[in-house]
């Protein structure tokens, strides 16, 4: 689209502003979240990982439910009204976490959140209003870039706010999303102009109704169903490295902090520098190829390597995988029209969450089975080998689609 250049700089800044605050509040409140857990559950590690999973699929479930109906809303309202809603319930639903006076109270926090304080769906579908076909990828990149720093402050963030108490980092992640939502409502433009506005359909609006509407795209449904299956299995480090790293190499909240920290230093090089070089000089496919490659190789070596040394070195590269999703991401946006960007956002949400929903389950119980007491093996990296088996699912896939399921991106209305 054609925008003012001042604007464009002004909403992209507060964009990416927003990913990385979004991302340093979930970072802040991973290494303590085990411990508000075992607090308010009066449960061992391995009970807290399998309470971990369930809170974690109800965020999980309401984006499964929402995100379509939110990215809806988007292509007929605009960005800036989804956008400010989705900072707003992000910050409340910190602060309620931070109160709960039980456990069932971290339950509807998260369903707040996933509800509607997910901004990755909007996020990328201002990103897509903003750019050309051709610069999509790098511009998801940016949006990964932004992420990747707020894993480098938060979660080393919320590791020295746990000496504190475990829920002095809800409280600050709640300030930091409510401040940014004040913020954005003095300064961010509207990215989606009226005339390639829609109207709202509550048919598409569920996540079957908008794979039906998408569908009718060619190549948007297979490069989607990839995309599913490397997002469960890049899940495995946000269900379960809080559990998995206690359990494994002996870690206090704060070292897991800063072993995370090192995957956003990883993340945000890769996809703030990296990825633009490796699309333009080998594609979207092979870039998503290369990454693919990097992040089954690095699941494996976390699964049977129990060596801490090595793995925070491994965590150093981990940003080679992280390409694979703006990779994929642009593969698809390429082909869908503007009026349907928010669409296809919504539905990425919604089988990312529907990915993180399954990761909960299967990496959380099996961490807690291959390590409680009275295990017949005892197998910490068990999550790791089940993400290394997805994420090869998702290779051959890509392998097996043919180009010729890959039409010609759509140009630009």
């Amino acid at each position: 689209m054609t925008m003012d250049p001042a604007l464009k700089r002004r909403a992209t800044r507060f964009v990416l502003l927003t990913v990385l605050i979004y991302s340093m509040g979930f970072g802040i409140i991973m290494p303590v979240l085990p411990d508000l857990i075992k607090h308010l559950a009066h449960v061992d590690s391995a009970e807290a990982a399998r309470i971990g999973a369930w809170i974690g699929a109800t965020y999980g479930l309401f984006q499964i439910l929402l995100m379509p109906a939110v990215g809806n809303l988007g292509d007929r309202f605009g960005r800036r009204p989804v956008f400010l809603v989705s900072l707003f319930a992000f910050g409340f639903d910190f602060l309620l976490m931070g109160l709960a006076p039980n456990i069932g109270w971290l339950f509807v926090g998260r369903a707040v959140a996933g509800g509607l304080g997910a901004v990755f769906g909007p996020a990328n579908a201002a990103m897509a209003d903003m750019s050309s076909p051709e610069e999509r990828a790098a511009s998801f990149g940016k949006v990964g870039a932004a992420f990747g720093l707020g894993f480098i402050f938060g979660p080393v963030i919320g590791g020295l706010l746990g000496d504190f108490g475990p829920r002095v980092p809800f409280y600050v992640a709640g300030a930091l999303a409510i401040a940014n939502g004040i913020y954005g409502f003095l300064v961010f433009p509207e990215t989606m102009p009226e005339e390639k506005r829609r109207p709202f359909e509550w048919k598409r609006a569920n996540p079957l109704g908008a794979f039906a509407s998408l569908g009718k795209i060619p190549g948007i449904v297979p490069v989607a169903l990839i995309y599913f299956l490397w997002s469960l299995a890049g899940n495995v480090y946000p269900a379960s490295w809080s559990f998995f790293a206690p359990i494994q190499y002996g870690w206090d909240s704060g070292m897991v902090g800063a072993s995370l920290g090192l995957v956003g230093i990883s993340m945000a090089v890769f996809q703030a520098v990296v990825i633009r070089r490796f699309i333009s000089r080998f594609g979207e496919r092979k870039t998503a190829y290369i990454g693919m490659i990097s992040g089954i190789s690095s699941y494996l070596i976390v699964a049977f390597v129990p060596y801490a040394g090595i793995i925070l070195v491994l965590l150093l590269v981990n940003g080679f995988s992280g390409m694979v999703m703006p990779a994929l991401n642009a593969m698809m946006s390429q082909r869908a029209p503007a009026s349907q960007q928010g669409e296809l956002q919504g539905l990425i949400g919604s089988l990312a969450a529907f990915s993180l929903m399954i990761g909960q389950f299967s990496y959380n119980y099996a961490l807690a089975a291959f390590t409680e007491a009275g295990a017949a093996i005892r197998f910490p990296g068990a999550p790791y080998l089940l993400a290394a088996i997805a994420g090869l699912g998702a290779f051959v896939a890509l392998t097996m689609l043919r180009r010729r399921q890959l039409p010609e991106a759509m140009p630009d209305a």
